[in-house]
């Protein structure tokens, strides 16, 4: 087997490791493969990551990752408003998941499978999402904008979380292509916020 020059590094290998999934698919695609893909043995792909099921795990956060660095954006800017703020965080939210399920069908397809797989990583994903959440009620209740649910700021983050699942949770991704789903979640967007306003206007 021809080897490369180039270092072998984790990234290197989740870059290959995509490829991989997306030309043969999660039943079919194999550590071999990603090796070959590489040009080095598959033993060094495992000197990376010890098992097929962390290198999916892996691959699978840096999937998730990718859209958490653009959301972490939008809670990290101090001059819009809270409510504009999240109203911002959930449109992007679903523009996000929504262009990675029909911007490459086959690899989102395999990423629903590994995301079935990958536990732990889903769990931790919810968790940074809730958290991002967490900052901007908190800031909305301090500037007098927002109130909390009764069982305080993460309760109230976890509720917007779940009250918006159609528009970014990927089982729901077959009905973001109806044409009244921009409206639908616009018209959910602002039935949370009313329902964080004091006096729910």
């Amino acid at each position: 087997m021809p080897m490369t020059s180039a270092p072998l590094t984790a990234e290197r290998i989740l870059e290959a490791t995509e490829e991989v999934l997306r030309r043969h698919g999660p039943s079919k695609a194999t550590v071999v493969d990603v090796a070959r893909a590489l040009g080095v043995s598959h033993g060094s792909v495992y000197r990376h990551f010890g098992t097929k099921a962390e290198l999916r795990e892996a691959v699978t956060k840096r999937w998730l990752d990718r859209t958490m660095v653009k959301m972490q954006r939008i809670v990290d800017r101090t001059e819009p408003s809270a409510t504009q703020t999240l109203r911002d965080w959930l449109g992007t939210l679903f523009d996000l998941k929504r262009r990675a399920a029909g911007a490459d069908p086959e690899l989102f397809e395999t990423y629903l499978v590994l995301l079935g797989e990958s536990s732990t990583v889903v769990a931790g994903h919810i968790t940074e999402l809730v958290g991002q959440l967490t900052t901007i009620v908190e800031r909305g209740v301090a500037r007098g904008e927002f109130t909390l649910l009764p069982g305080g700021v993460t309760v109230t983050a976890r509720a917007i979380l779940d009250g918006s699942a159609r528009f970014h949770n990927p089982a729901h991704a077959p009905e973001w292509t109806d044409p009244d789903i921009d409206d639908e979640c616009a018209a959910v967007t602002e039935l949370l916020i009313r329902a964080l306003v004091p006096g729910g206007r």
